[in-house]
């Protein structure tokens, strides 16, 4: 009875975990997405299956918080990890409905670039979120974390850039709206993954 009551700990970390690693295959079907824009609508459908996947995984979180009576972290800290690391998907996915819909059949280095560092980001944010289970290497989770934050600095400046060349080089008003709005989603994504990445840190600095 009491197994029902109180469901094992660990299983919010894995669920954590398999949220993770959905943010790193979204990222990386995205940039595979930018070189082989002749198959959009093949990629994109490919990453709405992964963001299917990754609201089934917040579903179980939230169905399992609901369930459960203590929690190895702070509850808020439990929704709050699931729902950011979701949102990261649900950017991606986004991005990659606009590729495929706006019917973009060339993109610039700088959009390339962006979702690098969407893929960087999401490898860091995998590696910090493996850490929670058991807190054993704090100091290179914050060292992720802090590498999160880095990147979207990163993307901040890359995306102030491919906004100033657009305005200055691309002469059809309509193919610069569709960039802008791709550009803003990419850097969106490593917003929040730094969002999770704050998250992380907190927990760190509270439990280990």
């Amino acid at each position: 009875m009491l197994s029902k009551i109180m469901p094992r700990e660990g299983r919010f970390f894995d669920l954590f975990e398999k949220s993770s690693n959905l943010i790193e295959e979204a990222a990386q079907q995205f940039s595979l997405m930018l070189s082989d824009l002749s198959h959009a609508e093949s990629h994109a459908h490919k990453i709405k299956d992964i963001e299917h996947r990754a609201d089934d995984v917040t579903h179980q979180t939230m169905e399992m918080l609901h369930k459960t009576f203590i929690t190895p972290i702070d509850r808020e800290e439990i929704h709050q990890l699931i729902s950011k690391m979701d949102d990261v998907v649900d950017i991606i996915e986004a991005a990659s409905q606009r590729i495929f819909l706006y019917g973009i059949t060339s993109i610039p280095q700088e959009a390339s670039d962006m979702a690098d560092v969407c893929i960087r980001s999401a490898e860091c944010l995998k590696r910090a979120v493996r850490g929670l289970n058991n807190l054993k290497k704090p100091q290179e989770m914050i060292k992720d974390c802090v590498e999160i934050n880095r990147l979207e600095n990163e993307a901040d400046t890359l995306l102030r850039s491919a906004i100033s060349k657009l305005f200055k080089e691309e002469p059809d008003v309509r193919q610069l709206i569709k960039l802008k709005e791709i550009y803003e989603l990419l850097e969106t994504v490593t917003d929040r993954c730094e969002d999770v990445a704050n998250i992380i840190e907190g927990i760190v600095l509270e439990y280990a």
